[in-house]
């Protein structure tokens, strides 16, 4: 009988997956991917889940709502890097037309989307992809892990975005949306 062979631990971890460019296509997106957080030990309600799920959403209703081209779908890629502590989110379309970021007005109520990624990302970027298209592709950081019988985290490359309900007066908008994007650390998290 042969000898087991001792297989090295899995670092990286991959989900993909094609959806229909509708909105039900980006509503599932966002839930296969909450629900494979969850698989990979990230349970909901955590900030990482709730970070990447929200990544996902909104690069998902983008592909939607602006990537859209009839009759062509786009696909979701997620990469768990355990060795360097990242979760790689990838969404490509067949459209030609890459993102920009802007601050929208005050006075709009969309264009929102990429702010909140952009605030919740290490780094991010657009690529060409094989065939028409692009992809847009985002990297989060997980803290590194503590070390065992140890409750010690590192803090996050970057700071956690606090979003709360915030009651907006019509003649305050522009102030109540810098509150709404505003970037701080959270209770604990540096200064």
């Amino acid at each position: 009988m042969p000898a087991p062979h001792a297989h090295p631990p899995v670092t990286t971890r991959v989900f993909i997956q094609r959806f229909s460019a509708t909105r039900r296509g980006a509503r599932l997106a966002r839930l296969l991917a909450g629900l494979q957080l969850v698989e990979w030990g990230h349970p909901r309600g955590t900030d990482h889940h709730d970070a990447v799920t929200l990544v996902v959403a909104e690069l998902a209703a983008n592909a939607v709502l602006h990537g859209r081209v009839p009759g062509r779908d786009f696909a979701l890629l997620i990469r768990h890097d355990d060795d360097r502590r990242v979760i790689r989110i990838e969404v490509s379309d067949t459209h030609p037309a890459r993102p920009v970021l802007v601050v929208p007005g005050s006075d709009e109520d969309r264009g929102r989307g990429l702010v909140l990624v952009d605030a919740l990302a290490t780094r991010w970027g657009v690529h060409d992809r094989v065939g028409p298209g692009k992809t847009v592709w985002v990297e989060y950081a997980l803290p590194r892990r503590a070390p065992s019988g140890t409750a010690w985290r590192a803090p996050c490359a970057r700071p956690r975005v606090t979003v709360g309900p915030v009651v907006t007066p019509p003649q305050d908008r522009g102030q109540a949306w810098a509150r709404e994007v505003a970037v701080r650390p959270a209770a604990g998290e540096g200064s």
